[in-house]
């Protein structure tokens, strides 16, 4: 047995940190938390000023048992699990559990897994910090409360379906969702004329090349544009006017958690959840610092080895040191940004955390590489016809600096301009130079509303807010796309007429042309459920929807975990609001329908509404008590109840249609629950994500039934009609299939799965019944990214 038990939070940790410590210790994963909230009573006991009530969850039993009785038969425990609040809180119940003393039992934390990291903190062991485990318990009882008691409001006073649930923070984010779908829908595009002119003149090697030159503003109408272009035919151009400036370019400061979660989106199109996921392997196997921070400091030790590697690949010239300051003041999270733990290490030997460790190396280094130089060259451009002027901007690389390694990525929002384009180079120009006009385009641009969301620029809106901390981010995105308030998806573009009109050879020519607008990839749609959830929300608790309160809550916890506040009294200025709030809406609110009203239909009479039905939002046709059953419709995916037009609606009933007949009988398509199909003789097809069941044809549904019924056929090998027992041949071998419901086969039939009997297969089925497979154990609880 080790003298010394040391206990961090996953194994893959434990692991790269044994081989550091060597054999007089014995490092052991707890898995993330180990005790939790009870479900019953909330598990907390407001009454006794909070008091919470925690139990070890049933999957974590094993594990308590095991390290208990290492505790006990070891001389030293060492608590080493994560040094932000929720790893400081694991270390208190880990003492609460194992009966140690957290007044005496050593803790240790470090940023980094290497030697000199781990050894330094075993050298300076510490307490169990009882403030941050306060920050962190008046959290998660807070979040609690708030789950608990608005979730049961939702049920009560919403008529969709009880499954329904509210969050602290995950509520703000859906309603940040929701707002700018709503400023998407109600924005209206405005169209200009953007004047560009192309030039050619003579490079420094005396070649012809062609320039572009800019008009002086937009104009608002096709007629404004032409009446400029008629101002220049036949007219001169000369150089009036040359600007040359210096510019520089500075490198971003190395990476938080956030701007992690941003830059891996844009470059590598990870989502949130997945670069924390390779964030945690990268840390636990000591390639990078901890990876839930929001400081943006390095390390005077990490500064140096920065410096030996950026001047060892690039030269004295290529470094500058350079120290960056946290906008957020009240960080707390961590001590320093994420950065490898190693400069001399380019790239790891895992091919799956491989790009993102690279691109964490690269935004390491430039940060203490000097700036890009730049010379930035504007020329003015006359016009003999008119007292309007032509702007060419040009820039020329003098000294790449940091760009030699890195550039950080840009957002939608960042970008203010459709066409927008990087500055090219301009030819050798001289003021009185004439130049010669190619041609002068003044092109039709429409405006263009904020972009939805992406996942990272979701977590960029809720830091700039204030809202949640590194830690809270990921899960946040999870919950609300797993409570189907939101959902991530691609918008297709259609297809936009634009007016262009061209001077050339004096003569002005007006054509049309067609681009593809509005497409979007994995971007965050809302819900109908999430829109009509967030209303009812914003209505009756618009204090848990602020954002400033949402934000002031967040500075509440970061007082607790600097000593400056007592968590019960924080939790009691909150809770006495807000239950007055809860108990004010389950007596007073209406019950949510969530309907709209959308006309009278022609031919009946009766009332059409939009609204959230059993399995989504639906279009309904007359009413549940009339004589008659009321006819339903499905919306698409790409419709709301807050947009769809009546006659939009009313398309929705063209369903089911009828195409024809194939082999001597019916084809029909519809949308089911489980998406849009065709049904031939009884069977149900699904149809291909490309067809369309409002516009797909017969000669494109026969090939699929025929296609689908092959491969049916292919993986049938026995069939026991009258007792509805099939045997098929799956991706993992031969089973037997009745109704909805799988069996496996023994090995020793395997083999020839073809010479079952039906008295066989009952046999299979039966044994299969008496002994059901054990139910897997729930995945650990991790500790929220």
């Amino acid at each position: 047995m080790a003298k010394n038990l040391v206990i961090v939070e996953s194994p893959a940790k434990a692991k790269t940190i044994e081989k550091i410590l060597g054999s007089d210790y014995d490092v052991r994963s707890c898995f993330g938390h180990i005790r939790d909230l009870e479900k019953d009573a909330m598990g907390i006991d407001i009454n006794n000023n909070f008091k919470p009530k925690y139990i070890v969850p049933e999957d974590k039993e094993k594990v308590v048992k095991e390290l208990k009785k290492l505790a006990k038969d070891t001389q030293e425990v060492w608590l080493a699990t994560d040094e932000d609040r929720e790893g400081e809180a694991i270390s208190w119940h880990l003492c609460e559990v194992l009966g140690l003393d957290p007044y005496s039992t050593k803790r240790i934390v470090f940023h980094e897994i290497t030697k000199p990291a781990i050894e330094r903190a075993v050298l300076k062991p510490r307490l169990v910090n009882m403030d941050l485990v306060h920050a962190q318990q008046a959290r998660r009882i807070l979040d609690r409360i708030v789950g608990f008691e608005l979730s049961p409001v939702l049920w009560r006073k919403m008529s969709m379906r009880n499954s329904l649930s509210a969050g602290r923070v995950q509520s703000v984010a859906v309603r940040l969702i929701v707002e700018r779908e709503r400023e998407i829908n109600h924005f209206k595009s405005v169209s200009t004329f953007k004047v560009e002119a192309y030039f050619t003149a003579k490079d420094i090697n005396g070649k012809s090349v062609t320039f572009k030159a800019e008009g002086p503003s937009r104009f608002k109408s096709v007629e404004d544009a032409e009446k400029f272009l008629q101002q220049c035919v036949g007219a001169s151009y000369s150089v009036r006017d040359i600007q040359v400036k210096p510019a520089r370019k500075t490198p971003a400061a190395p990476f938080t958690t956030s701007t992690l979660q941003q830059e891996a989106s844009r470059k590598l199109g990870y989502s949130v959840s997945k670069t924390m996921l390779l964030a945690q392997k990268l840390y636990e196997s000591g390639q990078i610092t901890y990876m839930r921070t929001d400081s943006v400091n390095l390390s005077e030790t990490a500064m140096t080895d920065l410096k030996a590697a950026i001047v060892n690949n690039y030269g004295d010239k290529y470094y500058q040191e350079r120290k960056f300051k946290n906008k957020n003041e009240s960080a707390q999270e961590a001590h320093e940004a994420i950065r490898p733990t190693y400069a001399t290490n380019q790239s790891v030997d895992d091919a799956d955390t491989r790009k993102l460790y690279e691109l964490i190396w690269k935004r390491t280094l430039a940060s203490q590489m000097s700036d890009a130089e730049l010379e930035k060259t504007t020329a003015k451009i006359a016009i003999s016809t008119s007292p309007e002027e032509l702007t060419a901007n040009g820039e020329v690389m003098k000294f790449d600096g940091f760009l030699k390694l890195y550039l950080e990525g840009r957002d939608e929002e960042d970008v203010a301009d459709e066409d927008d384009e990087q500055e090219g180079s301009l030819p050798l120009l001289a003021i009185k130079q004439q130049l010669d006009l190619r041609e002068m385009r003044a092109t039709e641009r429409f405006s263009r509303p904020a972009p939805r969301y992406t996942e990272a620029s979701l977590v960029k809106k809720l830091e700039e807010l204030g809202i949640g901390r590194p830690s809270t981010y990921a899960p946040t995105i999870t919950t609300v796309q797993k409570r189907g308030y939101v959902e991530k998806r691609d918008k297709e573009g259609i297809k936009r007429t634009f007016r262009i009109l061209t001077l050339k050879n004096d003569q002005i020519k007006q054509v049309e042309d067609q681009e593809n607008t509005g497409a979007e990839k994995s971007k965050l749609f809302p819900t109908d459920l999430g829109m009509i959830v967030t209303d009812f929300l914003n209505q009756y608790f618009n204090s848990v929807m602020d954002y400033n309160f949402t934000a002031r809550i967040e500075g509440e916890f970061d007082e607790i975990a600097n000593g400056k506040k007592v968590w019960n009294n924080m939790l009691q200025d909150f809770y006495s609001p807000f239950h007055k709030d809860v108990e004010n809406t389950l007596e007073n609110a209406e019950r949510v329908k969530g309907e709209r009203q959308l006309g009278v239909d022609e031919a009946t009479g009766k009332p059409i509404v939009a609204r959230m039905g059993r399995y989504g939002p639906m279009i309904q046709i007359g009413k549940v008590e009339d004589e008659e059953k009321p006819r339903f419709a499905k919306l698409k995916q790409t419709q709301s109840i807050e947009t769809i037009t009546l006659d939009e609606a009313m398309e929705l009933f063209r369903l089911p249609r009828n195409l024809g007949q194939f082999e001597d009988q019916d084809v029909t398509v519809n949308i089911g629950r489980f998406g849009p199909y065709a049904q031939h003789d009884k069977q149900f097809y699904s149809l291909k994500k490309e067809m369309d069941p409002y516009t797909v044809e017969l000669d494109e549904i026969a090939p699929l039934i025929a296609e689908k019924r092959t491969a049916k056929n292919e993986r049938t090998i026995k069939v026991f009609e009258k007792e509805k027992i099939q045997v098929l041949k799956g991706p993992y071998g031969p089973y037997l299939k009745v109704g909805l419901k799988n069996y496996k086969l023994p090995k020793e039939k395997l083999e020839h799965p073809e010479a079952l009997t039906v008295e066989e297969c009952k046999a299979i089925i039966e044994e299969a019944k008496a002994n059901p497979p054990k139910k897997k154990a729930p995945p650990r609880k991790k500790k929220a990214e």
